[in-house]
C-alpha cells in the first residue's frame, strides 16, 4: 500500500475515523491569536491572513448578532528573560516579539473587538493550557466551540484537541483559520477532521448561529 493510499480520506473512513461530532446547543466562539504579531507578514511570526480575517469577521458578526460568548486569545510574555515562556522560547526566536504591553500582542484591528467580549492571555499553544478557559465556558453552559484563528498547525490545532479532551465539541471553521505554511495548514485540518474536531465551512457556522435566538440590542 502506497503512502498516498494510507493518507487518503477513504483509508481513514474505512477504519472508522472522521465521524461527525455535530453541533451542540450552546456555542461560544474561540478566536485564537488574531494578534498583530501573527497577522502582520513583516513580523517574524507573521503571515498574510487577510482572507482568514475576513472569514472570521463573518462568523464573529453572526455570533455577535445572537449574543454568543466570544473569547479572543493572545499570547504575551512579561518576564524580561522569557521565563514565562518556559522551554518553548528555546524553539522559536520570534517569541521575543510577544512582549506584554506592545502592539504586537494586541488584537488585529480588523477583528473589531467589541465591549463585552473576552480576552484570554495564554503562554503556550493551547487556549486551555494554564488558563481558566474551562470554567469560563462551563459557567456559561457552553458545549460547542467554533474555532477561528492562527496558526492552524499550532495554536488552533492544540486548542481544538484540548477542547475535545475537556468535553466540548470543537468546530474548526476552515476558511477562518490560517497558517504560515499551506502544507502544514492542510495537514492539520486533515488530522483534526479525522480524529479531534469537525472541520466546517463558514456557511455552516453562520447557518448554525443564525438558527439561534436573536438577541435584542
Amino acid at each position: 500500500m502506497s503512502t498516498d493510499e494510507r493518507d487518503s480520506e477513504e483509508f481513514f473512513r474505512n477504519r472508522g475515523f472522521g465521524l461527525k461530532i455535530g453541533f451542540g446547543r450552546k456555542p461560544a466562539i474561540l478566536s485564537i491569536d488574531f494578534i498583530n504579531a501573527f497577522t502582520d507578514a513583516s513580523m517574524p511570526l507573521g503571515s498574510d491572513l487577510t482572507a482568514e480575517l475576513a472569514a472570521a469577521r463573518r462568523v464573529l458578526d453572526a455570533g455577535r448578532a445572537h449574543g454568543v460568548p466570544i473569547i479572543h486569545t493572545t499570547v504575551s510574555y512579561d518576564d524580561a528573560d522569557l521565563i514565562d515562556a518556559g522551554v518553548w522560547a528555546l524553539k522559536q526566536a520570534g517569541a521575543v516579539t510577544l512582549r506584554t504591553g506592545t502592539p504586537a500582542v494586541d488584537l488585529d484591528a480588523r477583528i473589531e473587538f467589541r465591549a463585552g467580549e473576552q480576552i484570554l492571555v495564554k503562554k503556550y499553544a493551547s487556549a486551555f493550557f494554564g488558563t481558566d478557559l474551562v470554567p469560563r465556558l462551563v459557567s456559561q453552559g457552553v458545549d460547542t466551540v467554533l474555532v477561528l484563528g492562527c496558526t492552524t498547525s499550532g495554536c488552533v490545532r492544540a486548542s481544538a484537541v484540548d477542547a475535545v479532551q475537556n468535553g466540548f465539541r470543537p468546530m474548526v471553521v476552515r476558511e477562518a483559520v490560517g497558517d504560515r505554511s499551506p502544507r502544514a495548514h492542510e495537514q492539520a485540518l486533515f488530522d483534526l477532521e479525522q480524529k479531534y474536531a469537525d472541520v466546517i465551512d463558514v456557511a455552516d457556522a453562520i447557518a448554525y448561529l443564525d438558527a439561534l435566538p436573536v438577541v435584542e440590542a
